[in-house]
């Protein structure tokens, strides 16, 4: 296990369907803000919004990306992202196999070609 995994950050979303996700998602790897996503079915979401109370099914969709990158990755999903507000929250790992987060790391920002 790595002891400080290269700040590791999940990040969190809500989409409304799969392919929406997808989308979202596949934008994201391409442009190596994110190394993966994760999009989890089933998922019913209660809220206020606009003075009434919703009552919604989506997707949870997690996304891996290193801390440094976050900034970055809010500004570009917010802007793809079919929701007008889209939940968008940075999760700290606090540990996590040591290949694993080399591979995200890896993945993720400025190639040299």
């Amino acid at each position: 296990m790595a002891e400080r995994p290269d700040d590791l950050t999940v990040v969190i979303t809500t989409v409304p369907d799969a392919a929406a996700g997808e989308r979202l998602a596949r934008q994201l790897v391409e442009e190596r803000l994110i190394a993966c996503a994760n999009l989890i079915p089933g998922l019913t979401s209660v809220y206020r919004w606009e003075g009434a109370v919703q009552t919604e099914a989506e997707l949870l969709m997690l996304m891996k990306t290193p801390a440094a990158g976050v900034e970055r990755l809010f500004a570009r999903a917010a802007e793809l992202h079919p929701y007008e507000v889209p939940e968008l929250l940075a999760l700290p790992v606090a540990t996590g196999l040591e290949a694993y987060c080399r591979w995200v790391a890896a993945e993720v920002g400025e190639r040299e070609e």
